[in-house]
């Protein structure tokens, strides 16, 4: 049987979960109206992902006993200033969803509570993926941002020589 403390945050995190569905699933509306059908189905994989986790969660409090409560979600952004903006975007908010599982398993740690500390080890090692996927891409963009520049640079430079 869940604690009431520990059920409320696992409740607390059925929310983010869900949010960070549909901020994903906004981004890949987004990406994909502005003609990066590629980005787009990654974070459209990402929604999908988000909203199983979600369901793990739901699951995982009406099982042990609790009620899983379906909140409202509130309106993600619609627009984004750039792609290297909006890949920036979603590592904050892997790194904000990795600090609410931890809080939750620091929770299960004092209540003695090892079933939902069993359970939340599959989030902890998800997280570190999902966080090493978006530094990946943003390393990636801006790695590219540079080679971009360099190579903008270097153009610019034998367009000056040749006009000399």
């Amino acid at each position: 049987m869940l604690k009431k403390n520990v059920e409320d945050l696992c409740n607390r995190q059925v929310e983010r979960e869900g949010y960070s569905s549909i901020l994903y699933l906004s981004m890949a509306s987004w990406a994909e109206a502005n003609g990066m059908a590629g980005i787009a189905e990654w974070l459209y994989a990402q929604a999908e992902e988000e909203k199983d986790h979600m369901l793990r969660f739901v699951r995982y409090i009406n099982e042990r006993g609790g009620k899983a409560v379906i909140p409202a979600f509130s309106k993600p952004p619609e627009d984004f200033a750039g792609i290297v903006e909006l890949f920036d975007d979603v590592l904050k908010h892997e790194q904000y969803i990795t600090a609410s599982i931890n809080e939750i398993v620091e929770l299960t740690l004092a209540e003695k509570d090892y079933s939902t500390h069993n359970f939340l080890q599959w989030f902890v090692a998800e997280q570190v993926e999902e966080e090493s996927s978006a530094q990946a891409i943003v390393d990636k963009l801006k790695l590219g941002g540079r080679n971009i520049l360099y190579q903008l640079d270097r153009d610019i430079m034998k367009l000056r020589e040749s006009e000399d």
